[in-house]
């Protein structure tokens, strides 16, 4: 018996009806801001994510699946979804197009990390980006797409926000944390060591509870914003207010990837557990110019299904039922079961949801399976049946039998279905 790969998991049938609640409500929230879907492929360069996501980044250093193809080609199944957008952003030529450019996706992502709860080597986002304004209109409409996303699913969640400057302020902002870090080095952890070098922003998000008490006493990055990025900041905020998205102002959320500028954030759920975050994004600017392309300003977040699952179950939110066949055709015999086979093609063609026998059982065995399955109404054909043209129609919730001709079933049964 060949298993699962760990930290991955399988959607059965009897399940997946949530995951499409949940993808349903992100395409809605995401066409009524006039987002459009794009799929990029699974895999990509790896250069693509070193050069975009960080090469200090632990999503680079630790977690990517990278392997060389038969030609000799680094290839790496993408970690996360914004550097493979940008990467189709630029290739397809949508960079000289009509601006803003707005797209989300739905797909899988990759990491070689521990699988934890709502955490998976295989999981699964909706993510949102926008390309093109540098304005702070922008990265309102982000966070507002976000808001209306999780509100949508009945998600109970708080918004915090944070600007982390641009590569001129951050730089001044480095050596302030640098001067501050330095004489705590010895009682970190080797990561945040490894951090102080390439990225001592990075030391803000460790984990590490020792990490976490002396980061809190840390340089604040609002205090050493520019002009330019400080009134960015300031109307994001205002914006926000004025859209009626709450939100809690957090110096030390700083992002794990690279790319980011200016202004980040998440939407935090105390359901969550210890993994609080369900949504997280922020603005972007480098990042075209970091995979080789001119410069382009953009915004954009994603969300974790698995997590979010995981969070409405956790607060006990109402959840959609699973799907329920409307009908089954039962067939007493060999010709009765050809006859319900096509009766039943008929009744799908017309709208209405039912299955029938391809086991060849009985009338009993036939009725059980139908009651496992749900159904509404069950449609019995045999010889006289067949000679009327017309079915004994058992509705199984009432427990009353009706003949109903073959030709009127299909609105028979959508008829007591609209009642019902």
């Amino acid at each position: 018996m060949i298993n699962i790969p760990k930290g991955t998991k399988d959607v059965l049938p009897s399940q997946v009806y949530l995951w499409q609640h949940i993808e349903n409500a992100a395409r809605a929230a995401a066409e009524s801001y006039g987002f459009r879907e794009i799929r990029t492929p699974v895999f990509e360069h790896t250069e693509l994510f070193s050069r975009g996501v960080g090469e200090a980044s632990d999503v680079v250093t630790k977690e990517m699946y990278t392997f060389l193809d038969k030609g000799g080609r680094s290839i790496t199944l993408r970690p996360e979804g914004t550097a493979g957008v940008a990467r189709a952003f630029v290739e397809n030529g949508l960079q000289g197009g009509a601006m803003p450019f707005k797209a989300y996706y739905l797909y899988s992502a990759y990491r070689y990390e521990r699988p934890q709860a709502g955490r998976l080597r295989e999981f699964h986002q909706f993510g949102a980006e926008l390309y093109g304004s540098p304005s702070p209109l922008a990265d309102a409409e982000a966070i507002s797409l976000a808001d209306s996303f999780l509100k949508g699913l009945g998600l109970t969640s708080s918004l915090h926000i944070n600007s982390i400057g641009c590569p001129v302020c951050r730089a001044k902002y480095h050596e302030a944390l640098k001067e501050y870090f330095r004489p705590h080095l010895s009682a970190m952890c080797e990561d945040c060591k490894t951090r102080f070098e390439k990225n001592p922003l990075r030391m803000l998000d460790c984990k590490e509870e020792e990490c976490k008490k002396i980061a809190a006493g840390a340089p604040r990055i609002l205090d050493y914003l520019c002009e330019e990025c400080g009134a960015h900041f300031e109307e994001v905020k205002r914006l926000l207010t004025a859209a009626g998205v709450s939100y809690t102002v957090d110096p030390l959320i700083v992002r794990g990837l690279d790319y980011y500028s200016r202004t980040v954030f998440e939407f935090v759920s105390e359901a969550a557990g210890a993994q609080g975050t369900v949504l997280a994004g922020g603005r972007y600017d480098g990042l075209l110019s970091e995979i080789g392309a001119k410069p382009t300003p953009a915004v954009g977040f994603a969300a974790g299904l698995e997590r979010l699952l995981m969070v409405l179950k956790a607060e006990g939110k109402e959840l959609p039922a699973p799907p329920s066949t409307m009908c089954y055709v039962a067939g007493l015999d060999g010709a009765s079961r050809e006859t319900a086979f096509l009766l039943a093609n008929r009744l799908r063609a017309l709208g209405v949801s039912c299955e029938t026998d391809l086991m060849e059982r009985s009338l009993k065995a036939q009725m059980k399976y139908a009651d496992k399955l749900g159904v509404r109404f069950v449609a019995v054909v045999g010889e006289e049946e067949r000679k009327k043209e017309a079915a004994q129609v058992k509705d199984m919730v009432a427990s009353t039998s009706e003949e109903v001709p073959f030709i009127s079933l299909a609105e028979y049964i959508l008829g007591k279905y609209s009642k019902s």
